[in-house]
């Protein structure tokens, strides 16, 4: 694996010094920073499963510790859907991932999922490049991404960088990540809940990309070799340095077929987006699709 790989002595892009001292999955623990109730690492049996629930109540989140993409995840909203859950969700981690280590969380209703994009080199420089708004998502896989994410207030905004500065720094992150939260809206008042870092390149990246310019494979291979932040090589002098410019939408295409459950699979034939019509086998895509 890539832990085998840098041992031998090959250097390893998008994976930070931090991570080769920790293997610590995918996940960072702090709660003294971020109150969502979750448990502190992979629970090993059901009946811790009902002690977590027994403390924090109903619903909760069964997910699988080693994968992510909507695999392995159970939501669960009472005791009695709690085996039933705990079983699928583990053979579910077990057959995509190979391990069927399950963490388990409070659930939140209806947030809006929010990410930090990161960047650190090895020479402890480390800056965010905005947010993304990853809300809409089908079976937990993210739909339809947008940078930067419309209608949040600055103080979140400044509240969600703050924390995956703070996070980044303490474990001496470097090369790009991702730094992951929901932000609940309920009663007035918003709260902001970490989920995860993402210690790798994302495949939405490229809306962060398009709005502040700069190029995050070349940067994480750069950084691999050594490079500065503020060198010429990636030419990020500051924080204040960057800037955004526009705003991008990424949406993914999936096939399921409506005749069988919604089940994944088969071969997309024909897409139709406001009147504009895209057949399979076309070599061209309209110029400009309206929305």
């Amino acid at each position: 694996d890539w832990l085998e790989l840098h041992n031998t002595g090959l250097t390893v892009v998008n994976i930070s010094r931090w991570l080769v001292a920790n293997d610590n999955n995918e996940a960072i623990a702090i709660r003294d920073i971020f109150a969502l109730h979750f448990s502190d690492g992979a629970i090993d049996s059901l009946d811790e499963a009902r002690e977590f629930t027994d403390e924090f109540g109903f619903p909760v989140l069964l997910k699988a510790a080693h994968g992510g993409g909507g695999r392995g995840m159970r939501v669960v909203r009472a005791s009695d859907e709690l085996e039933d859950a705990w079983n699928t969700a583990r053979s579910e981690a077990l057959s995509a991932f190979g391990s069927a280590e399950l963490f388990i969380e409070r659930f939140v209703e209806r947030p809006r999922h929010i990410e930090v994009q990161i960047l650190g080199d090895q020479h402890g420089n480390i800056v965010h490049l905005f947010e993304r708004d990853c809300s809409v998502q089908r079976r937990h896989q993210k739909v339809v991404e947008i940078a930067p994410a419309p209608n949040l207030s600055d103080e979140v905004r400044q509240q969600l960088y703050d924390y995956s500065l703070a996070l980044a720094r303490t474990v001496g992150y470097s090369s790009a990540g991702t730094v992951e939260f929901l932000v609940e809206e309920r009663a007035g008042e918003v709260n902001v809940y970490f989920i995860e870092v993402n210690t790798r390149i994302q495949v939405e990246h490229t809306v962060t990309e398009m709005i502040t310019g700069h190029d995050l494979i070349k940067a994480m291979i750069r950084i691999a070799e050594g490079a500065r932040l503020d060198g010429p090589e990636i030419g990020i002098a500051s924080q204040e340095a960057l800037g955004i410019h526009g705003q991008a939408i990424q949406a993914r295409l999936t096939t399921e077929d409506p005749e069988n459950n919604f089940a994944p699979g088969g071969f997309a034939e024909y897409l139709r987006i406001s009147g504009k019509s895209v057949h399979k086998g076309m070599t061209k895509l309209p110029d400009s699709v309206s929305f």
